[in-house]
């Protein structure tokens, strides 16, 4: 039987995290969508813009991307496990019997993807409460870093910054970067937390040239110095010249990349 499932809480909760768990232990087809979300007075909605779905893509081969009506309808018989991730600050006051609200239902139903159950962090018991905040002002700021590629040690050293309050009160921060080296790595933090976490992603791009997956910064939080963030970051990534001199070493040959970029 299919399971279609709706999960919300606010942000940093952990909603992703316990998705991912859930779609590793399922045996059979699963299929995941992001919802935007609405925003509450004084608090917008992160725009995630992939993150997410670009994470339990690497780490469940095979996972339906459900915001592509082909792959939302295309149910194959039975055993689809079907996790439908909300941001949501507060519960709706006005949901139905159900738990969902209403302003969702069009956009379900065009995708034949109606819950049968919607688990809210800080309200369902079986969901984990240690990182479910109440906020009640955040600002939301994010950086498309596409084709950049980090240095290492200068992107230890901005993170560390960035969540210890150089740049603004920093509530959460999620962030895809790209090393020299081809690997991918998730950022995760949020201010509940003793630390980061750093969950490497599966695919390693090749050592040719910049990557073309996803790369994005998310920030949450108050006083934000966007302006300061984006000067340190201009910083910390590597030049076309400088990625080549440490790519060149691990490709077969050694032979210079030809510019394609």
């Amino acid at each position: 039987m299919n399971r279609i499932l709706l999960i919300s809480g606010p942000p940093g909760c952990g909603k992703t995290s316990w998705i991912l768990s859930q779609l590793q232990a399922h045996k059979g087809p699963c299929g995941y969508l992001r919802l935007a979300g609405f925003p509450a007075e004084g608090c917008p909605q992160a725009l995630d813009g992939g993150i997410d779905q670009a994470v339990l893509a690497d780490h469940c081969p095979g996972l339906r991307d459900l915001a592509d009506p082909a792959q939302a309808l295309a149910h194959p018989g039975g055993d689809l496990l079907a996790l439908i991730e909300l941001p949501q600050f507060q519960p709706p006051a006005d949901a139905d019997s159900s738990g969902i609200d209403p302003r969702l239902l069009p956009q379900l139903e065009a995708l034949q993807l109606l819950p049968q159950r919607h688990l809210s962090f800080g309200r369902d018991a079986e969901l984990p409460p240690q990182d479910t905040l109440q906020f009640n002002a955040l600002e939301n700021w994010a950086l498309d870093l596409t084709r950049s590629v980090w240095d290492p040690p200068s992107l230890n050293s901005f993170w560390f910054e960035l969540v210890n309050g150089a740049y603004g009160e920093v509530y959460r921060a999620k962030a895809l970067m790209n090393l020299p080296d081809g690997r991918s790595f998730f950022f995760n933090w949020i201010v509940s937390q003793e630390g980061t976490q750093f969950l490497p992603l599966e695919r390693v791009a090749p050592p040719e040239g910049r990557p073309q997956r996803l790369s994005r910064l998310v920030v949450q939080g108050k006083h934000l110095d966007a302006a300061g963030i984006e000067a340190t970051i201009a910083d910390c990534l590597l030049s076309d010249a400088v990625l080549e001199l440490q790519q060149a070493p691990q490709r077969p040959s050694g032979a210079p990349l030809l510019a394609t970029r």
